[in-house]
């Protein structure tokens, strides 16, 4: 592949990281799923790690519809 880290997983917004941490908890809570103390998630399911970033996505979906929908009124 081309030069860089193509890792995904790399935010576009570095100040975002302490939100999206707190949304990834807020999600699992919602959800009942327990995330561990210290926060390694590599013995969790794959539905539940799933389920959470679903979540997580469709939230941050609404809040860039909400945030559209506020500048081209």
């Amino acid at each position: 592949m081309g030069q860089g880290n193509n890792n995904s997983n790399n935010l576009v917004v570095k100040q975002a990281t302490g939100a999206l941490e707190q949304l990834k908890y807020e999600v699992a809570q919602e959800l009942g799923i327990s995330i561990p103390q210290d926060g390694y998630q590599g013995n969790m399911t794959s539905y539940e790690n799933g389920s959470i970033g679903g979540y997580i996505t469709k939230r941050l979906v609404t809040i860039a519809e909400q945030q559209l929908a506020g500048q081209f009124r």
